[in-house]
């Protein structure tokens, strides 16, 4: 059950200190009767602002529409109205804003796909980002937040263009909200506070899943500005930037690729080892215990806190230059869990130091093993971590 509305659905959760439980249901005739109204729910996540069957909270973001279409195709396309688009066969969900774009170029080389359908069996424009990857479609327009994520779940690279450049007659931007019932004031009040409290947290999840996102003024919102000016220096299981910027983030499906496609690639966790018990003070010798990380990883715990001890950046510095061979040049992937700033500000220290080729698998093991890929068991490299 992971995807961001879970993420920001979570973050709710955590400011009220109450557990979060779903109720799912196909979004088609009947849902807000069967979900909301019934009070199998509180909150609806998702819902475009204005929605008329549900009480609207303030919007919590702004997304556009998406052009896909892949990156060695030699399309390079900003508008649907590009030339090199001219013959190409374009995947649109049926009824959707996208339609009206299309012909509003004159477009009719289309590849529809359904858009009442039970999504707990298909997912139109999933299918839609799959069939560009796989040459069935040259290019697709579909709603940014579902291009962004499964553009990137593709073994063949895609580019996605968000549509911020299309005349405003074709309108493919839209708010969006949480949807409650009519008859609680207090909740939209409370949802309303929460969202203005965590706007920079919401923002970082939706970027993190590669949702086009559009500022008051009008441009996209990017990575590089939500990032800290530092380092990270507490709350370090807390949302994290969608970017860091000299390195580059890599979700689950890129990293699999990185690996096959560059077997030498270092992936380095930098979770914290348990700390030292009370019971055990030194000099008594105490081992970490060993931690199930990625196939191949060394871990360098403690390494990723905001501000290092003169003997754990000594120990990161030759962890570092002993898995490189001194090569600044090494690809190197840090990570730890999700939501957790410990291996941003690895990363970032690395690129500080001089590393080229510096990844940020921002997923962690966590997500690798809900993937269905194996872990195995690691240890502290070089004898042991620095506490």
């Amino acid at each position: 059950m992971e995807g961001f509305e879970n993420e920001i659905a979570r973050l709710i959760g955590e400011d009220l200190k109450k557990p979060v439980t779903y109720y799912w249901w196909p979004q088609t005739i009947g849902f807000v009767r069967n979900t909301l109204r019934a009070r199998q729910c509180d909150l609806v996540m998702g819902t475009a602002s204005g929605e008329e069957l549900m009480q609207n909270t303030n919007p919590y973001y702004r997304t556009v529409y998406s052009l896909v279409y892949r990156t060695k195709s030699g399309i390079r396309a900003e508008s649907v109205g590009d030339p090199s688009l001219k013959d190409a066969r374009i995947g649109v969900v049926e009824k959707t804003p996208a339609v009206n774009l299309l012909r509003l170029y004159g477009i009719t080389r289309t590849e529809p796909y359904q858009l009442n359908t039970d999504t707990r069996a298909n997912n139109p424009a999933r299918d839609a980002i799959e069939d560009v990857a796989a040459g069935k479609t040259d290019a697709a327009v579909i709603w940014g937040p579902i291009a962004g994520y499964f553009a990137t779940q593709q073994t063949e690279p895609l580019t996605v263009v968000p549509l911020v450049k299309e005349p405003a007659v074709a309108r493919l931007q839209f708010n969006i909200s949480m949807g409650i019932r009519a008859d609680e004031p207090e909740w939209k009040h409370w949802l309303n506070d929460f969202i203005k409290r965590r706007q920079d947290d919401i923002d970082r999840i939706l970027l993190r899943y590669h949702v086009p996102l559009i500022g008051p003024d009008g441009a996209l919102k990017t990575a590089a500005a939500m990032e800290p000016p530092g380092y990270r220096m507490d709350q370090y299981r807390a949302p994290t930037p969608a970017g860091l910027s000299g390195a580059s983030t890599v979700t689950l499906a890129e990293l699999r690729r990185l690996i096959e496609h560059f077997p030498d690639t270092r992936l380095i966790d930098v979770m914290p080892a348990p700390p030292r018990p009370a019971d055990r003070p030194a000099p008594a010798v105490w081992v970490p215990p060993p931690r199930r990380s990625l196939p191949g990883a060394v871990w360098l715990p403690n390494v990723g806190y905001g501000s290092l001890t003169g003997e754990q950046e000594r120990y990161f510095r030759a962890g570092l230059e002993t898995l490189t061979g001194g090569d600044r040049a090494s690809r190197l992937v840090f990570f730890c869990e999700p939501d957790c700033w410990m291996s941003w500000n690895a990363a970032k220290r690395a690129v500080e130091w001089g590393y080229g080729n510096v990844y940020w698998y921002s997923d962690g093991a966590m997500r690798w093993q809900e993937a269905g890929y194996g872990l195995e068991t690691v240890e502290p490299f070089a004898g042991g971590a620095s506490n």
